[in-house]
């Protein structure tokens, strides 16, 4: 009727495989539940931080209440200011934004006073580093018409060599 305690302890030694098969499922549903659940949420969330942070002025974005809007400003990293009609400009928060529509280009040539010329440094027209200047516009449309004219030339000479027979 009663248990020998050798017998006993025996059957408590051995549960420690049976803890482990235990925590098994739990185990298996945390890692299913990670590559199905949270690390798909945490790429969405990173995605919606970089279009939150490359939201700038002239894009068309949709804010949290449904609002449809073009930004007009960008106050600084928490604000921005959209128009959603003309002449109604309403600030929001850069985090209600929920969607962006359409994306603007960015402007193409740098800052507004960069003159777009490379300098050669110091020494760098001295020594043909610096960069050349631009042809005005009106040379190279007389340039371009020179070019035209003697190819123009060029092929008359040639259709006049191939009547005579004779070809250089």
């Amino acid at each position: 009727m009663f248990i020998s305690p050798a017998y006993a302890q025996a059957a408590g030694a051995a549960g420690g495989g049976e803890a482990f098969q235990a925590f098994l499922p739990l185990i298996l549903i945390f890692i299913v539940f990670y590559f199905l659940l949270i690390r798909p949420q945490q790429k969405k969330m990173k995605q919606h931080r970089e279009m939150l942070a490359a939201v700038r002025r002239g894009d068309k974005v949709i804010t949290g209440g449904g609002i449809i809007g073009t930004v007009t400003k960008v106050e600084n990293d928490e604000e921005l200011t959209v128009e959603i009609a003309k002449d109604v400009k309403v600030k929001v928060q850069r985090g209600t934004i929920s969607a962006v529509l359409n994306r603007t280009e960015p402007v193409s040539g740098g800052a507004a006073n960069d003159t777009g010329k490379k300098s050669g440094g110091m020494f760098g027209g001295l020594f043909g580093g610096g960069s050349k200047p631009a042809a005005p516009a009106s040379e190279a449309v007389e340039d371009d018409s020179k070019a035209d004219n003697s190819k123009a030339d060029n092929s008359k000479a040639d259709n006049e060599d191939s009547k005579d027979g004779t070809k250089s």
